[in-house]
């Protein structure tokens, strides 16, 4: 072979390999081609199947899975995001009799059982216990029980003692704010309070997963409630009541009831404490009407001149009835003394002059003849219907003749002091789009003039109880008589005092009341708002005043430099 021939066929040869090297080289790059392909449209269909499925929800097993990661019943959380309700797992203590078949119930006797479990619970009635045991009955002993409560019970060796799992709700804070949560019945149902109000949403796997959130501050709730416990106890009270409440939202920041309940216990001894004297029973809460009479009395034009003088001397005699005031403060009062002394008869005759039409008007608007709006399970109030007689006028005008709620109360003093506008209470968490447009009751200057009204009464009036340095505390004393079967009681009062702060910019409602408080060594023998009511008013501002941004500050104050000369000090309620 010459040398050409074997050159050319080493060349034919490199060529092929170059060909077979490069159609290898295109089938494999194809083939990546087809895998990115590939999995290019597995993750757009992917991707849309995803799309879809959170459109329209179509997605059981995923739902199924997220349910089963979900608490049984949302939590319930304050303002800021602290709980007041939430579910967990928990053990219960059932009675099966059946557990050793047809033989004996139990490998002890009753007695020895029963012994042994109220040594374990010593909160339980040992006879009561043995009956239950004694009966044979398949039964629950207790509903909730400790682990470590379980395991001494599983120690004693009874197999009829079993230890079913439960979704329990519990109430981290104790009887903190009771009246507003309710509680859960064994159902699994809200009772009461906002337990019932959110039960759907706290139910519903679809929205259980995001807490409800309340207007309640859990910090303002427990000082409001001790230092109503205290006055309790202080007086020697048959209760109490009272309200924090936002007074530009409505928000109601803290609502007490006492004395309260555990909803973590549910017994019959409780089941009298369940009634919420501040938004289910309605009063005559007494002298706290007076500024709402002088509010509406300044609107009209009735009064314009707070020098005018009224006579005072002498009980006021309107057709068989007399009207009277606890102390003789001289012949005349203006309407700034009036309020400062809570002269009833002052007031009356300046109700007199604003007439029954006026004065029932703006007490429709408060929304006074009407159940107070709230969430919570609201009293009915006793309202004088038709025409107001003169004589129904000027009572009405001094807080007898008509029994609120003192929620309604509430209500009422922050449009007092807020410029004017009323709005309804809310224990929901608003955000600003939330908060509503409420409605005009008095003129802003009717306000302003109120707040200053308010402030003396405090600083030189029958509120300087209530004070306290550098948070300008204005509000109205009322101590009422509490009606019975033969007439007024003379003994039991409903003594309150609603209050706002600060008065230069107010921005919450206080309000306190006391269920017949007695006359006490703490209370220098006195059973009226001035020496019970408003001396919570003058403890709890300062310990809730910095938790909601209102620092004292003796520096500033609202302005009554113009009334100030008019007035004299005063005793009263």
């Amino acid at each position: 072979m010459t040398s050409l021939t074997v050159s050319t066929a080493i060349s034919s040869g490199r060529v092929r390999l170059v060909d077979i090297r490069q159609r290898s080289l295109l089938v494999a790059k194809w083939r990546v081609y087809w895998v990115v392909a590939a999995f290019t449209f597995i993750a757009v269909v992917a991707f849309f199947r995803i799309g879809w499925i959170g459109l329209s929800g179509d997605a059981p097993e995923s739902r199924t899975m997220a349910d089963a990661m979900l608490p049984p019943r949302g939590e319930i959380v304050d303002r800021n995001g602290v709980p007041l309700a939430r579910a967990f797992p928990a053990y219960a203590l059932w009675y099966n009799p059946k557990a050793l078949g047809d033989g004996p119930a139990l490998v002890k006797s009753p007695a020895e059982v029963a012994a042994a479990l109220v040594r374990i619970f010593p909160d339980e009635d040992y006879a009561k216990l043995k009956a239950r045991l004694a009966s044979g009955k398949p039964q629950y002993l207790r509903r909730r029980i400790m682990p470590e409560d379980a395991n001494r019970i599983h120690a004693l060796g009874e197999p009829a003692l079993e230890f079913p799992r439960e979704n329990e709700r519990y109430y981290p804070q104790g009887s903190m704010a009771a009246h507003v949560l309710g509680y859960v019945s064994t159902e699994g149902h809200g009772k009461l309070g906002m337990e019932a109000v959110f039960d759907k949403q706290l139910f519903d796997p679809a929205t259980r997963a995001k807490p409800a959130v309340l207007s309640i501050d859990s910090r303002v709730q427990g000082a409001l409630e001790d230092e109503l416990m205290r006055a309790m106890q202080l007086s020697e009270a048959k209760g109490a009541g009272g309200i924090v409440l936002d007074v530009d939202t409505g928000e109601v920041l803290a609502l007490a009831s006492l004395p309260s309940f555990n909803p973590n216990l549910i017994d019959q001894q409780s089941v009298p404490n369940i009634f919420n004297r501040v938004t289910n029973q309605v009063y005559e809460l007494g002298s706290v009407m007076k500024p709402i009479t002088v509010a509406a009395a300044i609107e009209a034009g009735v009064v314009t001149d707070m020098a005018r003088r009224y006579p005072s001397g002498a009980p006021l005699q309107i057709g068989g009835f007399q009207i009277h005031d606890s102390h003789n403060y001289g012949a005349s009062l203006n309407v700034p003394e009036a309020l400062i002394h809570s002269s009833n008869i002052v007031t009356a005759q300046v109700a007199d002059q604003l007439g029954g039409v006026k004065l029932k008007k703006t007490m429709q608007e408060l929304g006074f003849d009407r159940r107070p709006q709230i969430e919570l399970p609201a009293g009915f109030p006793i309202w004088p219907r038709g025409d107001w007689a003169r004589i129904t006028t000027m009572t009405v005008s001094y807080g007898h003749g008509v029994a609120l709620t003192p929620m309604h109360l509430a209500s009422a003093y922050a449009a007092l002091v807020n410029g004017g506008i009323w709005r309804p209470a809310t224990l929901r968490r608003l955000q600003p789009n939330e908060v509503p447009a409420g409605k005009r009751i008095w003129a802003a200057s009717t306000s302003a003039r109120m707040r200053q009204l308010l402030r003396m009464i405090v600083s030189v009036g029958t509120g300087r109880k209530a004070d306290a340095p550098g948070f300008r505390i204005g509000g109205k004393t009322g101590s009422a008589e509490k009606p019975g079967a033969h007439g007024y009681q003379r003994t039991n009062l409903i003594t309150t005092f609603a209050a706002a702060f600060p008065m230069d910019r107010p921005r919450f409602v206080v309000i306190a009341m006391m269920d017949e408080p007695k006359g006490t060594v703490a209370t220098s023998g006195q059973r009226t708002a001035a020496w019970n009511a408003a001396p919570v008013i003058g403890r709890v501002v300062p310990r809730i005043g910095p938790l909601l941004g209102v620092m004292p500050d003796a520096t500033r104050d609202v302005d009554i430099s113009e009334l100030a000369p008019l007035v004299g000090n005063g005793e009263g309620e």
